[in-house]
């Protein structure tokens, strides 16, 4: 028998043909994309690198960065500028060449004014601090907004809020660490215990990915770890990911009322996406916690799960409430901003190729579900029945809104 090598396979049975040049639709739009400068509450984050920006020079599209953008997190206006975006110099000039708006925090109040009619504002709605107000300019403007937090893959996944996550489940845990010390009002132990001397215990409320990356870091120090959430199939998950290390129980009053009692820091994770965090700890629960102990509410960007949490900063994190340390800080992962930037970087840039390849965003909602489920205002109108009852406001599907055309 005849063995051949593989040009005459290739010669013989035409495989050469197989390789096509990619089809071309003639649909693709240059998009002209601004990134402003973030204002709020201490948010040093951006949502594009300088490789991301390249990436998008690269397929045509224009980019705009207000200088200083990027200080924050590492990446200075230089950088941009060789990757070939301009640099404005002001917050007007950028929002005024801008049809995509892309940011981490939703606009301040001062960015009010700035949008421009049928601009796309693609940024975190953070549902804690979302207002009326905030939505009905959106709406008044036609502006159509997509938020992370409602941004879901075909398979049910929160990619951006997934990426957030992990980072805060992480974080949340070297927080708590750090305020159990003495000169931090903690009560001067560390996580994971000596020699003769027992760990912390850390009891971590939900079983989402903030809570496998809280209780995983929280592992890692050598803790004792609780985990509570009212959704039994999750619970069971968690326990397998982690290799039964954890001890998990139903949140139920009586469990996490017995649980604050002994815990040394509490890790407020419960929250569903796509609305409001439920109140899990009253302040009852947080009088009956030791003094010196520290709560690190993790999901105080969408309301927070405890019910003495308020929002704190970077720049004043903690206050103390019945002897309790309370770190209330909604973008955590500001604090580790460049790699949170790379990170929303990697998710959002794809978004961004898909948008102008569709030939712009209204093209692009019929076809990327993620973006279309990613959508909270639209043509005039809200489209997220979450926000409407929120704000006891009309809404309309989007579904219904892009199928009919309007």
């Amino acid at each position: 028998m005849e063995i051949m090598n593989p040009y005459q396979v290739a010669h013989q049975f035409g495989l050469k043909t197989l390789e096509k040049p990619e089809e071309q639709t003639g649909s693709r739009v240059s998009m002209k994309i601004g990134l402003p400068r973030e204002r709020s509450n201490d948010e040093r984050r951006l949502s594009v690198t300088p490789g991301g920006v390249s990436d998008l020079v690269s397929a045509g599209h224009e980019i705009f960065v207000e200088a200083g953008a990027g200080e924050d997190a590492g990446f200075p206006d230089h950088e941009f500028s060789e990757a070939g975006a301009s640099v404005a110099w002001t917050t007007e000039e950028l929002y005024k060449n801008s049809e995509i708006i892309l940011k981490v925090a939703p606009p301040a109040k001062s960015e009010y004014e700035l949008l421009q009619p049928d601009q796309t504002v693609i940024s975190a709605l953070h549902l804690g601090d979302t207002t009326d107000k905030y939505l009905k300019e959106l709406i008044r403007k036609n502006v159509t907004a997509i938020g992370f937090e409602f941004i879901k893959s075909p398979d049910n996944s929160f990619p951006i809020v997934r990426m957030m996550h992990e980072i805060t489940g992480s974080m949340s845990v070297q927080i708590a660490a750090h305020y159990l010390e003495n000169n931090q009002q903690g009560q001067g132990i560390i996580l994971g215990g000596i020699s003769g001397v027992p760990p912390s215990t850390v009891v971590i409320l939900g079983a989402g990915i903030i809570s496998e990356y809280a209780a995983r870091t929280a592992l890692g120090y050598g803790a004792q770890v609780f985990v509570m959430d009212t959704d039994l199939a999750r619970l069971r998950h968690l326990e397998n990911s982690l290799d039964r290390r954890v001890i998990t129980a139903m949140a139920t009053h009586q469990f996490i009322s017995s649980a604050l009692k002994v815990a040394d820091v509490v890790i407020g994770a419960a929250m569903v996406e796509g609305h409001r965090a439920p109140c899990w700890v009253t302040r009852q629960m947080v009088e009956s916690m030791k003094d010196g102990s520290v709560i690190v509410d993790a999901v105080i960007d969408q309301g927070g799960c405890i019910e003495t949490s308020k929002t704190t900063s970077h720049s004043n994190p903690v206050f103390v409430d019945s002897g309790v340390v309370h770190y209330c800080v909604p973008n955590i992962p500001s604090n580790a901003a460049r790699t949170s930037t790379t990170a929303l970087n990697n998710l959002l840039v794809p978004f961004l190729l898909d948008i102008g390849d569709a030939g712009g965003i209204r093209e692009a909602l019929w076809t990327n579900v993620s973006l279309r489920n990613g959508t909270y205002v639209y043509k005039n109108q809200l489209t997220k029945k979450s926000l409407a009852q929120l704000f006891d406001m009309p809404y309309r599907d989007i579904e219904m809104l892009i199928a009919s055309r309007i």
